[in-house]
């Protein structure tokens, strides 16, 4: 039975506890917060995507970084098997739209209680306010591999460990305790570290326009964003205007598939606001509603096309004077407006910061660690899993799926 440290009591980190404790192994959970899954409570507005029920081919085309290094994890640890695991630790959980999995219950807390309980149960050592100052080496001869040997903590105290499992976290979110220790801990292992940047956050925005509609959310719209006259984005979905600019589904993904250089720059994004219909068909429609208020103002006409945020905004844009009559509104001034509807423009001027980013895009690299076992290449005995490896994967419960399945595998191979 060997001993084995486990730093960081996030998805990853109660993961591969579990799956150590039990393989019959003596674990201790080193977790510097006050309580495990700190992050993990907020993901998912607080209701926690645990993953995401679609087929495998589905599983890793929204994985955006590394995703051949995922295959032994993911076909070890599925997410057929983290549905089971929950709903077995107690946790009813229900699929949504894009097949989302959430607990029936829509609370991140009862996630977290799940995992407490199966930990409980493989008797996990768990020790809270444990923050790791650095990992500890075997002395070895110039030709042997380096070995790690257990972890110093930041008060002094030295744990011994046949094998220690890195799962601290990215670099987003850092109230939560993600501040990147790992990447130092990795480094010092004589790993290398690709270059960090956040993913999966929200754009800022140039135009005034877009703060006057704050909270507002648009479903069913179609965006694309466009770099000079080529489309770097084209998607189905969901989004929502804030203070700074735009959030949302939609513009989360389209964080992870924009290249990180090129997002810096200024981008043209255009909202469909009616896909559903042709530019013709669109005319028609706004034919039919200007008809019903022909002797009506604009600005009183169009309450049935958008919501009431957004009148003002679309009148402004339009060109149209507000209190014209509908009557009086020409072919030319009528057909600019529909256009207005299926290309609706805004300026995104830069991604946000850390602080707003779900996830952190890059990290150990991949092809220093075993795909088969997680463990270093360069150092014998020492595990790397989760977000702390430069894999990164869409939003939907992609990104806790890897967390669940690397943590699982990391915990199983440990000697």
């Amino acid at each position: 039975m060997s001993r084995v440290v486990v730093i960081g009591g996030g998805p990853a980190g109660m993961s591969a506890a579990i799956a150590a404790a039990e393989n019959g192994h003596h674990v201790t959970l080193l977790e510097k917060n006050e309580k495990l899954g700190k992050k993990l409570f907020i993901t998912g507005k607080g209701r926690c995507n645990i993953t995401n029920s679609s087929d495998m081919d589905v599983l890793f085309n929204s994985v955006m970084t590394n995703r051949k290094f995922l295959y032994s994890a993911f076909y070890a640890y599925d997410n057929q098997m983290v549905i089971d695991f929950f709903e077995q630790a107690g946790l009813p959980v229900k699929n949504e739209r894009g097949n989302r999995i959430f607990p029936v219950s829509d609370h991140s807390s009862d996630v977290i209680a799940a995992l407490q309980r199966v930990l409980k149960k493989d008797q996990v050592e768990i020790r809270l306010h444990s923050e790791v100052d650095t990992l500890l080496y075997e002395d070895s001869g110039e030709e042997e591999q380096k070995k790690v040997c257990g972890v110093r903590l930041s008060d002094g105290e030295k744990i011994q460990a046949d094998d220690v499992i890195v799962a601290t976290g990215g670099f987003s979110y850092q109230t939560t305790g993600s501040t990147g220790d790992g990447y130092r801990f990795a480094k010092e292992a004589g790993h290398t570290v690709t270059e960090i940047r956040p993913s999966l956050v929200p754009f800022n925005a140039k135009e005034d326009y877009v703060r006057e509609m704050q909270g507002l959310s648009l479903k069913n719209v179609n965006v694309r964003i466009y770099r000079g006259k080529k489309v770097l984005y084209d998607e189905f979905g969901e989004m929502l205007f804030t203070h700074f600019g735009v959030s949302g589904p939609l513009i989360l993904t389209a964080s992870a598939m924009i290249r990180p250089d090129i997002a810096k720059e200024p981008l043209a994004m255009e909202i469909d606001l009616k896909p559903a219909l042709t530019e013709e068909q669109l005319d028609k429609r706004v034919l039919k509603d200007f008809e019903e208020a022909k002797n009506k103002q604009f600005k009183n006409s169009i309450g049935k096309l958008f919501p009431a945020k957004m009148i003002p905004v679309m009148i402004g844009l339009s060109g149209i004077d507000p209190d014209k009559k509908v009557n009086e509104i020409t072919k030319e001034e009528r057909l600019k407006f529909v256009r207005l509807i299926k290309a609706f423009p805004l300026t995104l001027n830069g991604l946000r910061d850390f602080n707003e980013a779900i996830i952190t895009k890059g990290g150990v690299r991949v092809s220093e660690v075993n795909p088969s076992t997680m463990e270093s290449k360069l150092v014998r005995h020492l595990y790397f899993c989760g977000e702390v490896l430069d894999l990164d994967a869409l939003t939907g419960g992609f990104n806790l799926q890897i967390a669940w399945s690397t943590g699982h595998l990391a915990g199983m191979c440990v000697e």
